[in-house]
């Protein structure tokens, strides 16, 4: 019971200590990819650690520790008599994990419906009101806001408004498309769709809260370095001014926005990169998150297992 009460307090402690952890030192402006990697398992952590501890509540060491053939023909002795459970106890497992599953499914449907469903109406109207410029690979709207943002989806597209072309030169053009296109080719739509996921599914936990915020900045920032290795720093800055005050649709990822200001002192300001060290120490965390409630779970099957070979062995 060592493992169910380690994965149970697991998640309590992580929701509360890891925000903290991951926010502190400004260590991830350089590094934002890594820092995105590092938000996303730690959410993964917490969501693997309810349900594996749900899962080691319900399923007895032994029954894994003899095989899957054992697991399979054990299956009903479970929900009757399982060694040291009772129906009650299976049952309330089996529900807690269902229920998580369940609402996790049922809000990852709801915000990926809701986005397609507006962007695709947005795209209806972009097909009416704008228009496709070859050279610059991007939509152009008549609006006298200086927006720039993409569309993303299996047919993702820029965009950008005839107020954002007449103040800007084509260098400042360029590298803000070059920042739209970093979104597209990332993906970077699916991360706020994942913590827009947890967050709503489990409203109030402040893991979920932090890192929905969090990785809306850091794909911001991670976009901003990818345009940064063709266009120079200052001209990425000097878009960004330009389009701090414009305010891209809620469905797409703009240029400007809350954060431009922020940004652009990252790029006029850049800070050294991390160093190697420091990067393998970010890579092991990750791992570290993603498979150490898996090793929790699984050690108490293993040493069960053990000593049943042994004791075999040694029998013989």
């Amino acid at each position: 019971m060592t493992a169910v009460a380690v994965l149970a307090a697991y998640p309590v402690v992580a929701a509360i200590v890891l925000p903290r952890l991951l926010s502190g030192g400004g260590w991830a402006e350089r590094a934002p990819r890594l820092a995105i990697l590092l938000w996303l398992a730690a959410c993964g952590s917490v969501v693997v650690s309810v349900l594996l501890a749900a899962f080691a509540l319900a399923v007895p060491a032994s029954v894994i520790g003899h095989g899957l053939a054992a697991l399979f023909a054990a299956c009903a002795a479970w929900l009757t008599h399982g060694p040291g459970m009772t129906t009650t106890t299976t049952g309330i497992a089996l529900a807690v994990a269902g229920a998580v599953a369940a609402r996790i499914v049922y809000r990852a449907a709801v915000v990926f419906t809701r986005a397609r469903t507006e962007r695709r109406r947005h795209a209806e109207m972009l097909a009416l009101l704008g228009r496709h410029d070859g050279l610059l690979d991007a939509i152009v709207v008549d609006y006298d806001e200086r927006l720039a943002y993409c569309l993303p989806g299996r047919h993702g597209k820029a965009v950008i408004t005839t107020g954002a072309l007449r103040n800007l030169s084509l260098e400042q053009v360029a590298a803000v498309l070059a920042h739209e296109q970093a979104h597209l080719r990332g993906r970077h739509h699916l991360v706020l769709a994942v913590a827009e996921t947890l967050a709503t599914a489990f409203p109030g936990v402040p893991l979920f809260e932090r890192a929905r915020a969090e990785l809306a900045r850091l794909i911001e920032l991670l976009a901003d370095d990818v345009a940064a290795r063709r266009h120079p720093r200052v001209l990425i800055a000097t878009a960004l001014v330009g389009l701090a005050t414009g305010r891209a649709p809620a469905f797409a990822l703009g240029a400007g926005g809350d954060t431009a200001l922020a940004r652009v002192r990252r790029m006029l300001n850049p800070e050294k990169p991390l160093a190697r060290r420091q990067r393998l120490a970010g890579s092991f965390a990750i791992a570290l998150l993603l498979a150490g409630p898996a090793v929790v779970a699984l050690l108490p099957g293993l040493s069960s297992f053990l000593v049943h070979h042994c004791h075999r062995l040694l029998g013989l």
